[in-house]
């Protein structure tokens, strides 16, 4: 994986979206070259349709990654990633035509969008099914070496077989004489020299998967290794890198103390968190206004009650302040005590339900945001009911509380909605990870991705 900006992104991720890049540039241009052949003009020179070609490149580029077109479902299937596609280009291409006429610009015609829209789905489309199949294969992965045989090298190769996985593991090696869960694994005292084994295999990584390391690390042999010029990696940081959560599992204090993360120099960043959420957060408002005064009336007339719902939530350094959102349940939701939300939740309302699938319920939020008490991006605020009870189940909860809570995070666009211990323990790791490797550039990320969640209604309840 490259890491860019403390967040790791797959190579074939890299090469597809590069590949992209080129695709779009050459859309454009052929859209741009086929009007100007259709109208009997002389083309500028490209110097002069440069400028517009690359806003016409990223406009298309940040609609594909904010709807999904690189998410792991798009990877293992064409078809998959086609339908994106075709969503996203049509709103870049949208959004394109609205921005050009608003500035009052020529520099795209209606019939050159159009020219560039099917030019750039056709070959987007044909992109993945020429590079797409070769992302798959093994040439395009790193080659991983793991040491040991337990229940840890077994989740390794579970994630190994999956096929947007960016490493192919071609061999363990049993590292104690207990009885290995991967039976292929070759005894440590079956090899001579683990070094030259190493070499043999072609092995560009190894990753230490011990269930036991206390007096059972193999120092020597690591060296060896490591001096040779192989990547050696352990457990915990391969799985932080390979699937973006912090491993709760195998996770002990030690590795987060001495692993990179929690960087001390965020001045800057924060600074530039708190301004760019002053200004979302006002721009918000002011253009949701008139859509959140209408579901507030839709509100007040389907149910008895208010039309905004106020509840305590546990925010920045575990202090409580007051969240507000559209009433989408009944006022006598909680009679009986705080409860979670469910799938099909009958305490949801007809409109609740509606507003709550196209996340209308969460923009009053952006109130918290103004003043200071949330942040756009950040772990999702729970009740304090529900995080004195979770403190005491989970491991860790309580630093995710080191940063302020969000409308939007890492967990929501990589989680369903959690509704249980077990579906918190799995948010948690996410959380964890963005607490961990939080950049301006992860947070762009994440605000991007949330569109995707919206679109395709992923973990609304």
């Amino acid at each position: 994986m490259v890491r860019l900006f403390k967040h790791y992104i797959p190579h074939a991720v890299i090469l597809l979206g590069l590949v992209d890049l080129l695709l779009l540039m050459a859309a454009g241009d052929f859209a741009w070259r086929l009007r100007a052949d259709e109208m009997g003009v002389m083309l500028d020179g490209f110097g002069v349709r440069a400028a517009p070609l690359v806003g016409f490149t990223l406009l298309m580029l940040t609609a594909m990654i904010a709807v999904g077109v690189y998410g792991a479902d798009a990877l293992r299937s064409v078809r998959f990633a086609s339908a994106r596609l075709l969503v996203a280009v049509s709103l870049g291409i949208i959004a394109l035509a609205v921005l050009n006429s608003a500035i009052g610009g020529h520099d795209f015609w209606r019939s050159t969008l159009l020219y560039a829209m099917l030019s750039a789905i056709a070959l987007l489309v044909l992109n993945r099914l020429l590079v797409g199949a070769m992302l798959g294969a093994s040439t395009f992965r790193r080659r991983v070496l793991v040491l040991g045989a337990g229940m840890r090298a077994q989740r390794l190769r579970d994630l190994g077989d999956q096929r947007e996985a960016g490493f192919a593991i071609v061999g363990y090696v049993g590292m104690s004489e207990e009885r290995p869960a991967v039976e292929e694994a070759i005894s440590r005292n079956a090899i001579h020299n683990l070094k030259r084994h190493v070499e043999n295999l072609g092995v560009s990584e190894v990753v230490l998967a011990l269930e036991e390391r206390r007096n059972a690390l193999p120092l020597k042999d690591l060296l060896r290794i490591k001096t040779a010029g192989v990547h050696v990696n352990e457990f915990s940081s391969f799985m932080e890198r390979e699937t973006g959560r912090v491993d709760l599992d195998t996770l002990n204090p030690s590795w987060l103390i001495f692993s990179d993360g929690f960087s001390s120099g965020r001045i800057l960043s924060s600074a530039a968190k708190r301004l760019f959420d002053i200004a979302a957060s006002i721009l918000l408002l002011v253009v949701t206004a008139p859509i959140i005064a209408v579901f507030a009336v839709a509100v007040k007339l389907d149910s008895k009650g208010p039309a905004f719902f106020r509840q305590s939530r546990v925010g920045l350094y575990g202090q409580s302040f007051e969240l507000i959102k559209l009433r989408s349940m009944g006022t006598d939701a909680e009679a009986g005590g705080a409860q979670w939300a469910v799938k099909n939740d009958p305490r949801v309302t007809r409109v609740g339900r509606f507003i709550r699938k196209v996340r209308v319920d969460e923009l009053p939020q952006a109130w918290s945001v103004l003043k200071g008490e949330m942040s756009f991006v950040g772990p999702r605020p729970e009740r304090p009911e529900f995080v004195a009870d979770l403190e005491e189940k989970l491991p860790y909860y309580a630093e995710r509380h080191m940063v302020k809570p969000g409308i939007t995070g890492w967990a929501q666009v990589n989680y369903p909605y959690g509704a249980s211990i077990e579906d918190s323990r799995h948010k948690l790791e996410y959380d964890l990870y963005y607490v961990k490797n939080y950049t301006p550039f992860l947070d762009m990320l994440i605000i991007l991705q949330t569109l995707r969640v919206v679109l395709w209604n992923e973990g609304a309840r």
